[in-house]
């Protein structure tokens, strides 16, 4: 996180009433929450496992036994029943 001089940043009129609550101290503006992403969605990550765990269901609604989605899919059986059995399956 880079550190930036508020006096050359902000209004003086702004500035004066952020001094009025702290002064010659560390101040963290966080980001807009509107302005925030979700974790996965700037990478694709989220995505993509959203479509490997429907895969994932699909098969095992057509059979497939756990042992072979873990050995498929590189996961735990424990990772593989909780994929299968829960119940927002939007993970």
């Amino acid at each position: 996180m880079k550190c930036v001089n508020a006096a050359g940043l902000l209004p003086d009129h702004l500035l004066k009433e952020i001094q009025h609550y702290v002064q010659g101290e560390a101040l963290y503006i966080p980001t807009r929450p509107s302005s925030r992403r979700k974790w996965g969605e700037s990478s694709g990550a989220a995505g993509y496992y959203k479509v490997r765990n429907e895969e994932i269901r699909e098969c095992f609604r057509e059979g497939v036994d756990m042992d072979q989605l873990s050995e498929q899919y590189g996961l735990s059986i424990d990772s593989i029943r909780k994929i299968v059995y829960s119940k927002n399956p939007q993970s």
